[in-house]
């Protein structure tokens, strides 16, 4: 087995981690005949796919391995290959390589030289020895991951490209605080009447944060095992409300508690609980929706669980929070 390829190998040439245990078949001939074939020669451990050739040897087509198992014995290999093949060149760097393993999200893929003859394959294992089974689909997803970071990694020995790729993500945040600043100024007067509700501004963000961000995670992982449908959101939303409502009544409970025996205010400690509750609500299913939307348009949604979910719930928090306690305590 060919030794993983380390983090100061990703601008080699991929040749040089090649797999030359690959199994090719004539287009030209039919499946029993190829089956027959493949019983007299020395298979290699790990076959994700049959590379189908033409008469001069250039790779034309693949053909899976259940496809290929499946199909009558009269039927011809050309006819069963699936023709647009994605196929690394010989020349290309490892770090070419990681990026159309991500792109594709196929377990291996054929190295071809200039003249499109096959020299042999390369598969995700030899990105991340986390990796023991290509037919595990769940562990590949995890091994995608970890090649995103490699890739990632090698961009960003120039310190421009990192700016590039981190700047506009960080412009949610400026963009979140901006409009939170032009909230707290619409409800300045406000304010100066209740002071109290200033106080706790720092306390209601960090509590709406902290929630948002714990569902991102418990979504990101049930993303992984399992594919995206409205039932899956369906059911984690329900979920995830019930546990933000359990959430939001206990910490706005706390918080209602000391206010009301600091300042003994019962109307603004009720404000207070209440709008912690609601806004915890919020927060918590942002934090599964921003993830599971980002999925459903085929993005990363681990872009989501950083600063999109958090500027989304900060400025939610800060509109429930001050909407709901001036209603209630202008009417009261």
């Amino acid at each position: 087995m060919k030794p993983m390829v380390a983090q100061d190998d990703l601008h080699q040439p991929i040749r040089e981690h090649v797999r030359r245990d690959f199994i090719t078949l004539s287009a030209d001939r039919t499946v029993g005949e190829s089956l027959g074939d493949l019983r007299t020669r020395t298979i290699g451990e790990k076959i994700v796919y049959f590379y189908v050739v033409d008469v001069d040897g250039r790779l034309v087509g693949v053909v899976p391995t259940r496809r290929l198992l499946m199909s009558g014995p009269t039927t011809r290999v050309e006819a069963l290959m699936v023709r647009n093949v994605v196929a690394v060149p010989g020349s290309a760097s490892v770090l070419a390589a990681c990026e159309l393993f991500l792109r594709h999200r196929f377990l291996a893929l054929p190295v071809v030289d200039a003249d499109g003859k096959m020299v042999g394959v390369v598969d995700i294992t030899i990105f991340t020895e986390e990796l023991s089974d290509v037919a595990e689909r769940h562990a590949a997803e995890d091994a995608f991951q970890l090649i995103g970071i490699k890739v990632q990694s090698a961009r960003e020995r120039s310190p421009w490209i990192g700016f590039r790729y981190r700047f506009p993500w960080l412009l949610c945040n400026i963009a979140g605080g901006i409009a939170c600043a032009l909230l707290v100024g619409r409800y300045e007067a406000f304010l100066d009447s209740v002071i109290v509700l200033a106080l706790f501004i720092p306390v209601v963000l960090s509590l709406s944060e902290s929630v948002s961000i714990q569902s991102t995670t418990i979504t990101l992982q049930s993303l992984h095992q399992g594919s995206l449908s409205w039932g899956v959101l369906i059911r984690a939303l329900r979920r995830e409300f019930v546990v933000a409502w359990l959430l939001g009544v206990g910490c706005g409970g706390v918080v209602a508690l000391v206010v009301w025996a600091w300042k003994g205010r019962s109307a603004v400690a009720l404000a207070l609980g209440s709008s912690i509750a609601l806004s915890m609500v919020t927060a918590c299913l942002l934090g599964v929706a921003l993830p599971m939307g980002v999925r459903a348009v085929r993005g990363d949604p681990r872009i989501a669980s950083g600063p999109v979910v958090l500027a989304a719930a900060d400025v939610a928090t800060l509109l429930l929070y001050f909407s709901l306690a001036a209603a209630m305590l202008e009417s009261g």
